[in-house]
């Protein structure tokens, strides 16, 4: 179907996690058309969390900054995740018409297979090797371009992973996980020779194979060229927000992710909005809080604003579980 699609295959050689998000945000902007990047990368010490995530409700921010830690956020929608140097970030940047997250997956899972591991995807957005995820995948879309990209653990510090995050007791009720740990795998663990080195290697190789591209790798290192972007994933508004203080705050979980809903009033009118989400479509969250803004606080205004946002078949039911939820809250 594309059968001229170019392959470009870039290493990052820096660990610091405001650095590799940038370059992944300038790749999404000057991907070309009909071209697929694979972007590998690593952060060390670092947890990231979803576009729309409360980063002090996820994990002790304080603690974690004071040992030394980085907190960073990515545009993507989903849940926080602790990256350290025995983890290895991928990332599928391509022309949005060539996005086909069976094939991107293959990818991942030939080169695991290679290793001499069975894995499957499974669920919302997780790879598994028996009952246990050793990678989780988030998605993000633009006009033209979209990427999906992922976590492989290898050899990460489980101990880091479960001292600095915290799980949400919504999120424990409904899944009734024991702990963070019990669901999570290095690869490692399950084949003691693997390492960041060859599974890096296997997944280039496997890139190149699927996509049948040509094997030149671009190695990058902290880049001028990219200092607004840089600037903005290391500011700390773009880490933390600008969160007032709010009169009104609802939280449900729906099968589909977690909806933190918090909202200042005035006059009867919605004045500020912010809406934390662990759900997929972070731009859907986003639309969520344009339409609400200055709408009057009553449930048929509201209800109108929500119908307003022009989105998906999945989204859609999405609204109609939210009206729902907020019709037994408003009234």
């Amino acid at each position: 179907m594309h059968s001229n699609i170019s392959t470009k295959i870039i290493c990052s050689t820096s660990y610091n996690p405001w650095h590799n998000l940038a370059f992944e945000e300038y790749l999404l902007e000057k991907v070309k058309e009909n071209e697929m990047i694979l972007y590998l990368w690593q952060n060390d010490n670092t947890i990231v969390v979803g576009r729309n995530q409360n980063p002090w409700k996820e994990c002790k921010c304080k603690d974690f900054e004071g040992d030394g830690g980085k907190i960073a956020r990515r545009l993507s929608g989903g849940g926080t995740v602790f990256h350290d140097i025995g983890n290895l970030n991928f990332t599928f940047v391509m022309d949005k018409k060539l996005y086909d997250l069976e094939k991107q997956l293959s990818v991942i899972l030939k080169a695991v297979n290679n290793l001499g591991i069975d894995a499957e995807f499974s669920g919302r957005n997780d790879i598994l090797a028996g009952e246990r995820k050793f990678s989780g995948n988030a998605f993000y879309e633009k006009e033209n371009s979209s990427y999906h990209h992922g976590t492989i653990l290898v050899d990460a510090d489980m101990d880091k992973l479960s001292k600095y995050l915290k799980v949400s007791k919504e999120k424990i009720a409904s899944k009734g996980i024991e702990s963070v740990r019990s669901r999570v795998v290095n690869l490692k663990t399950i084949k003691g020779d693997i390492t960041i080195e060859n599974l890096k290697d296997n997944i280039m190789s496997s890139f190149l194979e699927i996509y049948k591209g040509k094997s030149d790798i671009e190695y990058v290192e902290d880049q001028n060229f990219i200092k607004d972007l840089y600037e903005k994933y290391s500011s700390w508004k773009w880490k933390y927000g600008e969160t007032p203080k709010f009169d009104i705050n609802f939280v449900n979980r729906f099968t589909w992710g977690e909806i933190d809903l918090n909202l200042n009033l005035k006059d009867g009118m919605i004045d500020s909005i912010v809406i934390y989400s662990d759900a997929m479509n972070s731009i859907f969250i986003k639309d969520m809080e344009c339409e609400l803004l200055d709408s009057p606080f009553k449930m048929e205004f509201i209800s109108e604003k929500l119908d307003n946002i022009n989105c998906k078949v999945d989204e859609k039911n999405m609204i109609f579980e939210i009206k729902e939820w907020l019709k037994s809250k408003i009234g």
